[in-house]
């Protein structure tokens, strides 16, 4: 039997619209269920007055609208290869890939989404407008003059939406765009509560955004800088409301535990269980140095075993050159209050491959890893690497990576020895993060390229091919330094701090 979705607002459905939309998650819906922006931003425009929307998924089988009925698509893009589930999707329903391919009958389709708002231009022959940043606010401006226009042509319509902050449009001439960046009064929760999603019946809310550590590779941090917290009262009353609906509670945000009042949102929660209140909580993340007993007290009440911490790197120099401020007996010192409260054992997340990375670094971390293990017997204790990969608008953008062979080298060593100590371990594919980079730090001559990975099934042998085919020199993006005043294809991106900041944050760093 399905069970029925509960929706947390009131939808409104006209039969006589003056727009009608969609908006697209390149993935499927169990996904999109579950990806708090997306259903936030769908919940936003549902609730506007004379606008129907409707989403749509990788594997939507049936829409409410035809194409001839929509006057605008918008892709939510999170992820480097999204563009293969995009380019899909826009088959499916027979729009032309290229923006300069489709006719006034085709509705004007935009992305927003991390990957965009970090560099757009490998993307730029596909979109009509891009929205750069924070959403929240702008959509609904996007959505109410493509609404009030209706009748108008797609040109003159973009030219109204060239003057909102935070809009770029690739066929208007060449411009900045600065990155929007929302002051938060509200706090962001699951507006859907669905049996079907990937975390079932789960409500998430957002409680932190940002993150004021910035390491220097990491993307995430410098994109939604400043770090913004929910007022302590809002979290609780959003707390309570998904209470009403579900007993699955996850908190969101980079920097969870640097709330000023964590501590009392747990407290909060752990009262409840008290009282005989059954409720399952997640968190995306903690700090390790923020792990407090409370916090932990509440985790284990709520039925998690495990927790996820990310140190980044085995030594202590290499976590201060990527700005991660953190020692070993902080790390220590997290899994003794973890063990006490009851925790049953941490997934550790690091990097290979990041600048000024040697050999001792990489058996740091081994022996960080064997000390804990002999120390902890009981206590299990995974890890999972990634490679890195240089994000634009971070102080790391200008280093490339070390070639795949070394990378899987150091991937293959660092499996050897820590199976060696009965310690489970997961590594990324050295050859997939390579093309991530290449599309992170790539340009507009991308379009026929990324058409021509798609067409061939969109596999690493794809990539290989369509960068010979089209003369794309896929190691200068992936694997080159850049000097620091070299012109970089993002610039055009307004992001606080600044290119000066991350110029002086890189040296600083790097040394």
């Amino acid at each position: 039997m399905k069970t029925a979705d509960i929706y947390l607002y009131n939808k409104n459905i006209h039969k006589y619209p003056d727009l009608n939309m969609w908006m697209a998650f390149p993935g499927p819906e169990s996904f999109a269920l579950s990806s708090l922006g997306f259903l936030w931003m769908f919940k936003s425009i549902d609730e506007m007055k004379d606008v129907n929307i409707e989403y749509i998924c990788s594997d939507t089988a049936s829409t409410q609208y035809k194409i001839q009925e929509l006057g605008l698509i918008g892709f939510s893009f999170t992820f480097d290869t999204d563009f293969l589930t995009i380019f899909s999707i826009l088959e499916k329903y027979g729009i032309p890939l290229k923006s300069e391919e489709r006719g006034e009958e085709v509705p004007l389709i935009f992305a927003g989404g991390p990957v965009v708002s970090a560099n757009l231009l490998p993307y730029s022959d596909f979109f009509d407008f891009f929205i750069v940043g924070d959403g929240e606010d702008v959509n609904i401006k996007v959505v109410n003059i493509c609404k009030e226009n209706k009748d108008k042509s797609k040109s003159e319509i973009l030219k109204l939406l060239s003057n909102l902050e935070g809009v770029y449009i690739p066929s208007q001439p060449a411009k900045k765009v600065k990155k929007l960046t929302k002051k938060l009064e509200e706090c962001i929760y699951t507006p859907i509560i669905s049996e079907r999603a990937f975390f079932k019946n789960t409500f998430i809310l957002e409680v932190a955004r940002g993150c004021a550590n910035r390491c220097g590779f990491c993307l995430a941090s410098y994109l939604n800088l400043p770090l913004r917290f929910m007022h302590y009262e809002d979290v609780i009353k959003t707390i309570e409301l998904g209470l009403e609906h579900t007993d699955k509670i996850a908190l969101l945000g980079a920097q969870l535990s640097a709330h000023p009042q964590f501590n009392k949102i747990c407290e909060h929660i752990y009262e409840k269980v008290k009282e005989g209140r059954e409720i399952e909580m997640s968190v995306s993340s903690l700090r390790v140095d923020a792990i407090t007993p409370e916090i932990l007290k509440t985790l284990v009440a709520t039925g998690q075993k495990n927790i996820t911490l990310a140190i980044e790197a085995g030594s202590e120099r290499l976590r201060k050159v990527i700005n991660k401020h953190l020692e070993e007996h902080q790390i220590m010192q997290a899994v003794e209050t973890a063990v006490e409260a009851g925790l049953k054992g941490f997934k550790f997340y690091g990097m290979i491959g990041l600048p000024t990375e040697t050999q001792n670094d990489i058996d740091e971390m081994i022996a960080l890893a064997k000390r804990i293990k002999e120390k902890y017997k009981g206590f299990n204790i995974s890890f999972g690497f990634s490679t890195f990969v240089p994000k634009p608008h971070t102080p790391f953008q200008w280093f490339g990576r070390e070639s795949t062979s070394v990378l899987e080298n150091k991937a293959t060593y660092l499996k050897k020895e820590m199976h060696k100590l009965g310690i489970e371990i997961s590594v990324s594919s050295a050859k997939w993060d390579y093309w991530q980079a290449v599309l992170s730090r790539g340009d507009n001559t991308f379009g026929d390229f990324l058409i021509d990975v798609y067409r061939n099934g969109g596999k690493l042998g794809a990539f290989k091919s369509a960068a010979k085919k089209y003369n794309i020199n896929s190691d200068y993006y992936a694997l080159e330094n850049y000097p620091y005043n070299k012109e970089l294809p993002w610039d055009f991106i307004d992001i606080r701090p600044g290119k000066e900041f991350l110029i002086e944050e890189s040296k600083r760093l790097v040394g």
